[in-house]
């Protein structure tokens, strides 16, 4: 088959991942939609045995294995939403230049056409995991698949990320939570104002939490700088003349490599001047990739037998880190940039799918497992 040929059916893949609306939130997917059908068919076609899993609450995986592979691949298939102003319905592809445009072209439906593609070309052994999940702060596809996946069983995941066809064996922990102050309500012309209003709290709080970020911008550890904190969700009081007697914060802290996020969130929920008045509930931990204790040469090893070149350490997060903790040698892999995921008119580049494809090619044909 012809680069053009093989660029054609992953674009004909894409196209029909797309136009599957699995939009996370408002985490609706089930078994029975139709990006899982889609799937499952073709697959069954290529020659592998399919199993479908529906954990409610919107997370499904679907499974597919054919002969007796020792790496597992990993694409999630939800996205997040659509705002903003689109040239065209989110959930329609449309190629402009060397672009193919839509909602989750890049992130990761890009990837998981190529696979497909590939899977249709090859006869090899290839195991492979979709979820539905990822995007909704609550991983368990993932989590349900490693509690029931055997011991020996697998060597090593790659996990579909945009990384620029690079392969990422290094990324920030992370780590969000809400907090809820109570002050005492009252009326704003008292000067026990400054002292009992709960947005003033949560305001002072948040300056502590800033400026701890600051200062950690100029420290590098694992080949990333700073702690990269975020104030999401700042709210709470009723009236300019009323002392506010609640106030919601919501934020996420990703640290360096190798750090603890756990410790970071405890650090950043200390800073807080009467903890008494506060209620802290941590909302997603993921650890660091590597995760702590895992090295991370056994996933540069599995690179390197990929053919797929090492890439910098990154900022986001991805559930590579969740495989490494469960002690499985785990690498980031994917077409597209990380600055077009979630972005309005959000694309990856026809070269990066056609560039992907041939990796996914050469894995799937057995002439590396």
């Amino acid at each position: 088959m012809t680069v053009a040929q093989g660029l054609e059916r992953v674009l004909g893949h894409l196209a029909e991942l797309v136009a599957c609306d699995t939009r996370n939130p408002p985490r609706r997917i089930t078994g029975s939609d139709p990006v899982f059908r889609y799937l499952g068919a073709r697959l069954e076609v290529a020659g592998f045995d399919v199993a479908l899993s529906d954990h409610g609450g919107g997370s499904v995986t679907l499974h597919a294995r054919r002969g007796a592979p020792r790496l597992l691949w990993n694409f999630h298939l939800d996205t997040v939403p659509a705002p903003g102003e689109w040239s065209g319905p989110p959930l329609a592809l449309r190629i402009a230049g060397e672009r193919a445009i839509g909602r989750g072209a890049c992130d990761v439906k890009g990837a998981a056409a190529c696979a497909l593609a590939a899977a249709e070309e090859t006869a090899g052994p290839v195991a492979l995991l979709f979820t539905s999940d990822e995007e909704g702060g609550l991983p368990r596809c993932v989590a349900a698949f490693l509690d029931q996946l055997k011991p020996g069983r697998c060597d090593g995941v790659i996990v579909a990320e945009p990384t620029g066809g690079r392969a990422i064996t290094g990324h920030r922990g992370i780590a969000t939570a809400s907090g809820e102050f109570r002050g005492v309500a009252g009326h704003g012309s008292s000067p026990r104002a400054l002292r009992d209003n709960a947005l003033h709290a949560a305001v002072h709080w948040a300056e502590k939490a800033i400026a701890l970020a600051e200062t950690e911008e100029s420290r590098a550890v694992g080949g990333l700088g700073g702690i990269r904190f975020n104030l999401g969700v700042l709210e709470g009081g009723e009236k300019p003349n009323m002392i506010a007697e609640r106030a919601r914060v919501r934020f996420g802290v990703r640290p360096r490599p190798g750090e603890d996020p756990q410790e970071w969130l405890a650090r950043l929920t200390a800073l807080a001047g009467k903890p008494e008045r506060v209620a802290w509930t941590p909302s997603f931990v993921g650890p660091p990739l590597p995760a702590p204790g895992r090295s991370p040469e056994l996933a540069e090893s599995l690179a390197a037998n990929l053919g797929i070149p090492l890439g910098d350490p990154v900022d986001f997060w991805t559930e590579a880190s969740l495989f490494s903790a469960a002690g499985l040698p785990s690498v980031v892999f994917g077409p597209g940039d990380i600055a077009q995921a979630h972005a309005v008119e959000e694309w990856v580049a026809l070269p990066a799918l056609e560039s992907a494809l041939s990796v996914y090619r050469r894995a799937f044909s057995g002439v590396v497992q």
